[in-house]
């Protein structure tokens, strides 16, 4: 079974900055793309940032220069690095992960993590 563990979250005042981390566990042949996003009370979750297998990334315009997305292959991790906070960003944030699972054909399948909450406030 696989899985996706999230850490790294907590309560920051404005300006401040957070590091989430998100680690793969499980049988799979490899990991795609991986992503956060984030879901603000009343609203819909909104993709924040993505990072493909060979490294090419994105980014919402709300988080550009404020957001850097990486990824360590050899640990099956993404990380999100989080500057400059608003409030605005006050969300929970959702790791993602693309997986095939047998082999380098087989489907991919979509993953996600439990979530964990950020909240940007004095």
């Amino acid at each position: 079974q696989v899985q996706l563990v999230e850490s790294g979250g907590g309560l920051v005042q404005p300006g401040g900055s957070l590091r989430l981390s998100c680690a793969a566990s499980g049988t799979f042949f490899s990991i795609n793309g991986m992503g956060w996003y984030r879901q603000a009370p009343g609203k819909q979750r909104e993709r924040v940032a993505g990072v493909s297998a060979g490294g090419s990334t994105y980014y919402a315009d709300s988080v550009k220069d404020r957001f850097t997305i990486s990824r360590d292959n050899a640990k099956n991790a993404v990380y999100l690095q989080m500057n400059s906070l608003k409030p605005e960003d006050t969300a929970v944030y959702y790791c993602n992960a693309k997986f095939r699972l047998r082999g380098p054909d087989s489907y991919e399948v979509n993953y996600w993590g439990q979530g964990t909450q950020v909240t940007v406030s004095t």
